[in-house]
């Protein structure tokens, strides 16, 4: 083909191009719209006003509203926020808030919310819509992620008025609407989509995939991208996911997105890593990094610059504030217990009996139930319904069942049962005992006269004590929800641990699949040791933490010890095999990528699934 052919061929076609460009500039923004693209500019509200709380932020909200944009600067290139406090303490708001100054600074547009259940993703997400509403956010899309999002009536096509459509009464004068619908257009609900939106709620899974090898991990980055990237209870995490975390931080820091990590009980050595993680993928040298640390105040915020790397944190004022607001003497009653057949008075069931004859009793009262299997949940709920309740499994029994494996729309249903039960605004049960797994764990609004819980690793066990008189200073300013107050038994915060350890007992086998022997182990041991059977929060919640779930070197790889170092080492070793296993799997780190063709091509297929 001759060189003037070409300039003819080319001169004919400019033009085409050109008018096709200018079209495709006119049609973009309708096409944005229309699969739900386009951007949103909320019409930011009062703190009160746009979540929906009675009263004043409490000191922790109040210093990432006031202080926050002092901390961060002139940044460029993003930053790592951390929020640490007890169960209750309003990081959920705290770190809304700390997106609305994050955005202005940095100017991104929305934030995916990340959580570690589907069922505490379901709640955020009804959380979220109305704080949307409440700020003109009618038109923004809110999607939910996670795999069983289809089946939630706020987010499916069916039953609209159901859960998916809100009135303006539920949320607050401001939309100019009788009824808002929030429910995203059906082209962000496709496959590998819903991250895309400008609001996203779900599971962390869903963000996590965006560092494993598949197909579409490309996507899933660019999603993140622009928004505020903010994840709740950072320290539910296995190592592998953790690892994984990092591995996403670290590409976030490369992006310059700003991020938010909520935890209650986040060990130092996890923050310090995630931290480290982020700033590696702005620029930070490595071995600079090695020699810093990257304390976290608690409760209270950290704040590290990706540009700089400066730290800054809350103010001490404010963070003595905030732990005289939310101080609480826990009463801890370790109770051993023996499962399965046999045992007499100690036998788990008959030990759980006798803690809830109050509640049966003519003062009634509430109680929470947290068992570690679903075996034992299910066990545990059809005993608790022959002696307080052969009514349960219909509408209106005082015992109810809470777990995972029930199907969406019934978990779902469930779920919002027992969180308008036990939740702030009540009206709250004269008697009601709910007995439940892990999923009662994070996030849930939840309050409950009595907790009663199987052993678990420290940090659950401080979580599922969160859900005990979790709203007990809001209705002491503003008054009970049912008028009653509490029951004359309930003296005060009270956390009862069925330990099968104490007094020379051995864990049931099948919780080897949950929970780590030598966790369980350390953790009887720290409660058996607890002075006077009280634990201060937040005062002891960060030592405690650290005493079991540190960088604890406590056994010699090389000496033949008991079984408590066979669990030890049976337990670090899991430890670095799913370490081990993450950093195997996960895409390399954002700054030896050269092509995106590096993001997938690894050995092996790894399915979404």
């Amino acid at each position: 083909m001759t060189a003037p052919y070409l300039r003819m061929r080319q001169q004919g076609l400019e033009p085409v191009l050109a008018d096709h460009f200018k079209r495709s500039q006119q049609d973009a923004p309708g096409l944005l719209d229309e699969a739900g693209l386009a951007r949103v500019g909320l019409q930011r509200k009062g703190f009160a006003e746009a979540y929906g709380i009675q009263g004043e932020p409490n000191p922790l909200q109040r210093s990432v509203m006031e202080e926050l944009r002092g901390a961060v600067g002139e940044g460029r290139r993003g930053g790592i926020l951390l929020v640490t406090a007890a169960p209750g303490d309003g990081k959920s708001e705290a770190a809304l808030e700390a997106e609305r100054v994050l955005s202005e600074v940095f100017g991104t547009q929305g934030y995916a919310f990340l959580l570690p259940t589907m069922a505490t993703s379901d709640q955020m997400h009804g959380r979220v819509a109305k704080a949307l509403l409440r700020q003109s956010g009618e038109g923004a899309g809110l999607t939910l992620v996670h795999s069983m999002a289809w089946l939630n009536s706020a987010y499916a096509d069916e039953d609209l008025a159901v859960q998916g459509v809100l009135t303006c009464d539920e949320v607050g004068e401001g939309s100019g609407r009788a009824e808002a619908d929030m429910r995203p257009q059906r082209w962000l609900r496709g496959s590998k989509r819903p991250l895309l939106a400008q609001f996203a709620v779900g599971t962390i899974d869903q963000a996590l995939m965006a560092v494993l090898p598949v197909r579409h991990n490309a996507l899933r980055l660019l999603a993140l991208s622009g928004k505020a990237f903010i994840v709740d209870e950072a320290h539910a995490y296995d190592p592998y996911m953790q690892v994984l975390l990092g591995r996403l931080l670290n590409w976030l820091g490369a992006y310059g997105v700003p991020v938010v990590l909520l935890s209650a009980t986040l060990p130092a050595s996890v923050s310090d890593r995630l931290v480290k993680e982020y700033l590696q993928g702005a620029g930070h040298k490595t071995r600079a990094l090695s020699r810093r640390t990257f304390p976290a105040p608690y409760p209270g915020w950290l704040y590290v610059d990706g540009d700089s790397g400066r730290a800054a944190q809350i103010s001490p004022a404010r963070g003595q504030e905030q732990a005289r607001a939310r101080a609480m003497e826990l009463d801890v009653v370790v109770e051993p217990v023996v499962h399965g057949s046999g045992g007499g008075a100690r036998a788990r069931l008959a030990v759980i009996e006798r803690l809830l004859t109050p509640v049966g009793e003519e003062e009634g009262g509430t109680a929470l139930v947290v068992c570690n299997t679903v075996g034992d949940a299910q066990e545990t709920y059809l005993r608790l319904c022959e002696r307080f309740d052969e009514r349960s499994h219909e509408q209106g029994g005082s015992v109810q069942l809470l777990h995972a494996r029930f199907p969406g729309d019934v978990r779902e249903a469930r779920t919002r049962e027992v969180t308008e039960g036990l939740g702030r605004t009540g009206p709250r049960p004269l008697r009601w005992i709910v007995v439940a797994t892990q999923v009662v764990e994070q996030s849930l609004d939840l309050d409950a006269d009595i907790v009663i819980s199987d052993l678990a690793p420290l940090v659950l066990l401080l979580q599922r004590a969160g859900r005990c008189w979790q709203h007990e200073n809001h209705w002491a300013r503003h008054g009970y929800p049912d008028g009653r107050g509490r029951p004359a038994w309930a003296s005060g915060p009270h956390l009862v641990v069925l330990d099968p350890i104490a007094g020379g007992g051995k864990m049931p086998a099948q919780w080897g699949e949950v929970y780590s022997e030598h966790l369980l182990a350390t953790t009887s041991h720290t409660l058996a040791g607890i002075e006077g059977g009280t634990i201060s929060i937040p005062g002891d919640v960060q030592n405690l933490v650290e005493a079991v779930h540190g960088n604890n070197e406590d056994f010699d790889w090389n000496s033949p010890g008991g079984s408590e170092a066979k669990a030890w080492t049976a337990h670090r070793g899991k430890e670095m095999a799913e370490r081990s296993m993450a950093g195997l799997l996960a895409v390399p780190r954002a700054r030896s990528v050269l092509a995106l063709h590096d993001l997938y091509d690894l050995p092996g297929e790894e399915d979404e699934w």
